[in-house]
């Protein structure tokens, strides 16, 4: 087993705030690369100072979801409302291979850290832009948060009771797809500049990647003329009979099942020991469970609501038929799946207390992530400014009393 990681030696400056930009960071991080992200006291991040809060006390550095949603990153802090502080950074980028904002459009001009600007220190430098809906077009100047993402995409208009209103999609599930997503974006130009010497300015659109959820809808549309809309849990584009969640055994316990076949019709038929209303030749087809499928839902919700929706996905799954249980939150952290990959774990926070993060979700055979918590703000100030700028100890307090680096 070798301890190099691949992306050991790049250095990324990040600028990304709330979820998605530090997503992207943590990415790379789990990689291998020194991911030193800069924000300031003078304007805390928003997710600093989401609950729940470690040991019950409120602060900047103790909130749980900052640091699961941060891991890998690392902390600078620095005022970029000061040009001293701007400085401070633009030395920082000329050390680094790639910088991370997700900024609107023209945020990282007027504060001189443009491409061209970035360019003129670190020519090969790789600039990673993530704006809402890109750096150009009619809605470059949209303003947005993950929820919003998901209705601009189409996402949201999918989402509802069958023949229903829409209901939004409950949480930002687009910062971490769109993170991950840009993660591996920058591996492209990183492995681009290995080959050419290159850099380039990337220009991510969260929207774009979001849309990609939306794919199945969209091709049914375009090759069907079909309007998707809300249809509860059955299948988006009506490709598969039955395909729902049913009731099982104790408190809000509930089974997924879905067919995909009509010979895995028939295993769940057997499964359910061939109960007479089960047998319509009608059902033999897709199209005609899809006619009936109201009946079938509410038929299978009637025979999984006696059993233990553990025991009765090994069951399914045994006679060759998808189901799975639907696990609540509360059921993650003791699965014995997610136990075995080690998806969530138990880590010490440098002030003291443990807590549980995310594990890695970049698995490689030789070389395991080292994961650690989200940072203390200016964790890496040191690290910063007297090792890798060399500052002179008493610029560098200076720096720090007037509050510069801050």
């Amino acid at each position: 087993m070798t301890s190099k990681l691949p992306l050991q030696g790049i250095r990324v400056i990040n600028f990304g705030w709330v979820w998605a930009g530090p997503v992207v960071g943590q990415t790379l991080g789990f990689l291998g690369a020194e991911v030193l992200k800069i924000e300031s006291r003078a304007r805390i991040d928003m997710t600093r100072n989401l609950p729940p809060f470690a040991e019950g006390v409120p602060g900047p550095d103790r909130s749980l979801s900052n640091h699961a949603c941060w891991a890998g990153n690392g902390s600078v802090t620095v005022d970029l409302k000061r040009a001293a502080g701007r400085d401070l950074v633009m030395k920082l980028i000329a050390e680094a291979d790639v910088v991370i904002e997700n900024f609107g459009p023209g945020v990282m001009e007027r504060m001189g850290f443009g491409y061209a600007a970035l360019r003129a220190v670190r020519p090969d430098i790789i600039l990673f832009s993530m704006p809402a809906a890109g750096l150009y077009g009619p809605l470059d100047h949209v303003r947005t948060y993950g929820l919003s993402l998901t209705s601009l995409t189409g996402l949201d208009s999918l989402v509802g009771y069958k023949d229903g209103p829409p209901i939004p999609v409950e949480n930002a599930y687009s910062d971490p797809f769109a993170g991950i997503f840009g993660g591996f974006a920058i591996l492209t130009a990183l492995h681009h500049r290995r080959r050419t010497g290159e850099g380039q300015h990337i220009d991510f659109s969260q929207q774009e990647a979001v849309m990609q959820m939306v794919g199945p809808a969209y091709m049914d549309h375009a090759l069907n003329g079909r309007v998707g809309g809300p249809r509860g849990n059955e299948h988006p584009t009506a490709a598969l009979a039955p395909h729902g969640v049913f009731p099982c055994r104790g408190d809000d316990r509930w089974i997924a099942i879905a067919t995909g076949s009509d010979a895995e019709w028939k295993a769940l038929v057997h499964a359910m020991g061939t109960p007479q209303w089960a047998t319509d030749p009608a059902f033999s087809t897709v199209a005609g469970r899809l006619q009936a499928i109201d009946r079938i839902h509410a038929e299978l919700g009637r025979w999984t609501q006696d059993h233990d929706d553990r025991a009765l996905a090994a069951r399914l799954q045994e006679a060759g038929v998808a189901a799975t249980p639907v696990l609540k939150v509360a059921d993650l952290l003791d699965d014995p799946h997610y136990r075995a990959r080690g998806t969530f774990i138990e880590v010490r926070h440098p002030l003291g207390f443990r807590e549980t993060i995310y594990g890695a979700y970049v698995k490689l055979s030789r070389t395991p992530a080292e994961v650690r918590p989200g940072p203390v703000m200016g964790q890496d100030n040191d690290r910063a400014f007297l090792e890798i700028l060399k500052l002179p100890p008493e610029e560098y307090q200076r720096l720090k009393e007037d509050r510069v680096i801050y």
